[in-house]
């Protein structure tokens, strides 16, 4: 028979404490991590499940951060947006109810330098930033929208700005004749025609009609196009005859003259002679100076808007192929030498939008790219600029009818042709995009938890449990840590009687 002794006992008792030990420790740490396993090994067969599953939250995660990031920049851009929309309604609200029409000593009106702080307000506004990345650049997320103000509208160096591309228009719309490029021929009897050039430049005919009896008026026709008048009779007074004129920036005017029997005749009127042919003259000379009004009042008006929409609304910008400016024949492509390019970003082939994408859930994807030469946005700054850079001379006679026609010509451009991109297009495509983000938001958030709940159950611990299993570990290692030390004190001496 054998005896086995205290110090075995409590041998086999630290071995098993040891062990409790280390559970207990294995507990403590999945209640604090609430994970059944600390590496991939330790759960078996689930491993390659579980590896896939936290791959799949990490995606998810980076497209809920990519979300979050582009929902910014939608918002900023929206905000700019209403900003520069907003600003010019309050360009177009100050040109409408304009008031007396006084000059500083720069030429311009109080309007026009409103006008002008808009404008410059707009440009700052094309070049935000959100981080690192210009909003309005296309591509070119690192490089200004825009150039600055002062460089747009004054020049730099050699490069023309805004100011001389249309000081050189003018030049070239109205011609050397005083007569916008049009040309009286020679009167005949009672016939005479009135010619255009070749040139884009100037007034264009567009048609003439007469309510004079025995009259014939005919054209525009030929090669340049002509309209010709002849007299068959003397009017009647009150006989009318009108003229269709096309002007540089799209716009149109009529003359309308009327006869009578008052010499010298009224503002809009030629005096009936004492026979076609004179008649015909008075016609004549009444209509030369009709158009030669208009060369000094709508036209230099017109010139100023098409010059900007040419240098706003082109890529590269157009201008006057001269000097001379007067006599020229065409448009030319400005370079950058010669010329300021406003618009200072990427401008390739892609659409605006698909410039910046952003994938943003599973199967969700977003474009919100934008460029400051947009339809919308160009004719905006083309309007603006052609009033804020015009400018007049206190002794023209010509000037406020000419101021006036400006400020009607910059309110229609601000009005915009029907069918045309507005501000309010991009703000809708960047809703669009907004609503996609918020959309991506929610499936990315209900995904992550489906996910996690997926991970719980098959790597995740029930801690209430594991608390439980602590809590009678601790009370089975604390007896068994008593029984051992009453153990280590036993001796044979403990048993042998007395002496």
């Amino acid at each position: 028979m054998s005896i086995t002794g205290p110090g075995s006992i409590t041998a086999l008792n630290l071995a098993a404490q040891t062990g409790m030990f280390n559970q207990l420790n294995t507990l403590a740490q999945e209640l604090g991590t609430g994970q059944a396993a600390q590496t991939y090994s330790g759960l078996g067969s689930q491993a390659g499940l579980v590896a896939e599953l936290n791959a799949q939250v990490s995606q998810v995660g980076g497209y809920s951060a990519t979300a979050n990031s582009v929902g910014t920049t939608l918002t900023i851009a929206q905000s700019v947006l209403t900003q520069i929309d907003n600003a010019g309604q309050s360009v177009t609200q100050a040109v409408t109810q304009q008031g007396q029409f006084a000059l500083d000593n720069t030429g311009q009106t109080a309007t026009q330098q409103a006008a002008a702080n808009y404008l410059d307000q707009i440009f700052g506004l094309l070049n935000t930033q959100v981080g690192n990345n210009y909003l309005f650049s296309g591509t070119a997320t690192t490089t200004p929208s825009v150039a600055p103000t002062d460089t747009i509208l004054n020049g730099s160096g050699a490069q023309a700005g805004l100011k001389q591309v249309i000081a050189e228009r003018q030049q070239a719309d109205l011609g050397t004749g005083g007569l916008g490029r049009l040309t009286m021929g020679p009167l005949v009897g009672s016939s005479f025609s009135i010619q255009q050039d070749t040139s884009p430049f100037g007034f264009k005919l567009s048609g003439a009609t007469t309510t004079i009896s025995g009259a014939t008026v005919t054209g525009p026709s030929g090669s340049p196009p002509a309209i010709s008048v002849t007299l068959g009779a003397n009017p009647n007074s009150g006989d009318t005859i009108q003229f269709g004129l096309t002007l540089p920036d799209g716009s149109s005017q009529t003359i309308s003259l009327q006869a009578t029997t008052n010499s010298p005749p009224g503002p809009g009127q030629f005096t009936i002679g004492t026979t076609p042919a004179l008649t015909a003259a008075n016609l004549q000379a009444a209509l030369g100076n009709a158009v030669t009004s208009l060369a000094q009042t709508a036209l230099p008006a017109a010139s100023a808007i098409a010059a900007a929409n040419d240098f706003f609304n082109s890529n590269p910008p157009q201008r006057v192929n001269g000097p001379p400016f007067d006599t020229a024949t065409s448009l030319v492509a400005g370079t950058p030498a010669n010329t300021v390019f406003w618009y200072t970003g990427e401008n390739g082939a892609l659409p605006a939008r698909q410039t910046a994408t952003a994938q943003v859930g599973p199967s969700m994807s977003i474009a919100f790219g934008m460029r400051a030469n947009e339809p919308a946005l160009s004719s905006l700054v083309a309007a603006i600029g052609a009033y804020a850079a015009t400018t007049f001379s206190p002794s023209d006679p010509n000037a406020q009818a000419s101021y006036q026609a400006l400020s009607a010509g910059v309110q229609a451009a601000l009005a915009g042709q029907p069918g045309s991109q507005t501000v309010s297009d991009i703000e809708a495509d960047l809703a669009n995009a907004q609503t996609t983000v918020k959309d991506a938001g929610t499936v990315n958030t209900q995904t992550q938890q489906t996910l996690q709940n997926m991970l719980q159950g098959i790597d995740g611990v029930d801690q209430n449990q594991i608390g439980e299993q602590i809590l009678t570990l601790q009370n089975t290692l604390s007896a068994s840590m008593a029984v051992t030390a009453r153990l280590a004190q036993l001796s044979l001496v403990n048993f042998l009687g007395p002496a």
